[in-house]
């Protein structure tokens, strides 16, 4: 009788085993596991928190509105939304629509919007409306990405005095020694100094410089700003890190990086200290676009 009952609870507890699938699973910067209700505590006590995502994982997006509606919960009016997916030139139009001015059909014609908008970021654009929240247009218009990706930092000082409004004060600083920027350089096959991969990283530099100057420029003590991003803008704490560090070494920064796994249960080593907080998803999520 004992090894019956002993068998079933076996079968039982395999089969239990067998049917938890997790949809994600949350690590610490040294790869230990950890919850959400500590990552939502860290957030609520920092000045900024980057969030880095996948930009086609639905688990990144559900968790980004997650944790806006769970910090604005807890800080009411004291939180502030921003996005890399929303360029500096569509500020006003931002403005205008959180503040009621224009219709939905006026905004999502005239912004410049990602193909997966109503999916991922329409939510997050309609919550900040609905609660009143300022959402920061923090990314560089991509015309201005793409002289400096032809041109080097150089080509943004041929810019009028109004369009150097809408990117970060030049001239720029640039650490070309950063192991992001070198991992960046060769994944193009190339190598800091070629030319290309140069400019192209400096590009991406601009992206970070510019996402860091308008969240420094919008934030105010007591405030928590909650940004989004692709991981590699902030990863191992690089990026438009680094940036708002070089402005400000006092600021309480909490770090999120995204990441697909075949296993989430099983950390890649890699990855450990890439952010405070790791978010693996399993690498079989379906995609938004």
């Amino acid at each position: 009788m004992k090894r019956l009952i002993f068998i079933l609870i076996f079968i039982i507890t395999t089969s239990i085993g067998f049917a938890q699938k997790p949809a994600y699973l949350l690590y610490n910067t040294k790869g230990k596991t950890t919850n959400y209700s500590k990552l939502l505590k860290d957030a609520m006590n920092a000045d900024i928190v980057l969030f880095g995502e996948l930009h086609n994982n639905p688990v990144c997006h559900w968790l980004q509105l997650e944790l806006a509606k769970d910090l604005y919960s807890e800080v009411a009016d004291r939180l502030i939304l921003g996005a890399e997916m929303f360029e500096s030139d569509n500020a006003m139009l931002i403005n205008e629509y959180i503040g009621d001015k224009i219709k939905t059909r006026n905004f999502e014609a005239e912004a410049k919007l990602w193909p997966n908008y109503k999916t991922d970021y329409k939510p997050l654009i309609e919550f900040a409306r609905e609660n009143g929240l300022s959402f920061i247009a923090s990314n560089i218009p991509r015309r201005y990405a793409a002289m400096v990706n032809s041109g080097g930092f150089e080509a943004l000082e041929t810019l009028s005095d109004k369009a150097k409004e809408l990117i970060a004060p030049l001239p720029v600083e640039f650490d070309p020694e950063l192991p992001q920027y070198e991992k960046m350089a060769s994944m193009m096959g190339g190598q800091m100094g070629d030319h290309v991969s140069n400019n192209t990283v400096k590009a991406q530099a601009i992206k970070d410089a510019t996402m860091a100057h308008f969240i420094l420029d919008n934030f105010k003590p007591g405030k928590v700003f909650l940004h989004f991003h692709g991981s590699f803008h902030s990863d191992f704490f690089e990026g438009i890190m680094w940036y708002l560090q070089q402005q400000n070494k006092d600021l309480k920064i909490v770090t999120l990086s995204s990441v697909e796994l075949d296993d989430v249960d099983d950390f890649p080593e890699e990855k450990k200290g890439a952010a405070d907080y790791i978010l693996a998803i399993p690498s079989t999520m379906t995609k938004t676009h």
